[in-house]
């Protein structure tokens, strides 16, 4: 299989990598890049745990081969607290109880992060409508909106 350049810019970062063409960018970003924050579920679109934003809009990385990311910047979980500082987000989730386990909440952090930049003041039925779009086991999705309402009310501020 032939190997090709690419460089991801992940979270402000450049990452230079020899990569198979066939590749997933969920895979480079944890095997290339190191940030294992990005979780591989069903490694079939359906579970949302690998989401991660490219150029601002949420997208299943294990859907997505890395040659396609090249020139775009992407985010990932690693890429939301500032330091010690989590991002409100982040911040909500642990206040709220909306996670357990963990393995789905980076993807539903990206997720909720790009609901929150494109409109913060979103209306409940479209959060509930696009957060079902990711998978949880464990807590179920009620703590899940709260956190995200809560962190939108907290970003207002």
């Amino acid at each position: 299989m032939s190997e090709h350049a690419v460089t991801l810019r992940v979270n402000g970062i450049a990452h230079r990598l020899q990569l198979p063409a066939r590749r997933s960018l969920a895979d480079a970003l944890r095997d290339g890049c190191g940030l294992t924050g990005t979780h591989l579920g069903c490694e079939h679109g359906v579970c949302g745990a690998c989401t991660v934003l490219l150029d601002g809009v949420p997208v299943r990385a294990c859907l997505m081969l890395a040659v396609q990311a090249e020139g775009a910047e992407i985010r990932t979980v690693e890429g939301l607290a500032q330091g010690a500082t989590l991002h409100p987000l982040q911040q909500a989730f642990i206040d709220h109880h909306a996670l357990q386990c963990g393995f789905c909440t980076p993807g539903f952090l990206m997720l909720a992060v790009a609901m929150l930049e494109e409109d913060p003041d979103m209306p409940e039925a479209e959060m509930v409508h696009r957060l079902s779009s990711n998978l949880c086991r464990c807590t179920g999705y009620a703590n899940i909106l709260k956190a995200v309402q809560a962190a939108a009310a907290a970003m207002a501020r």
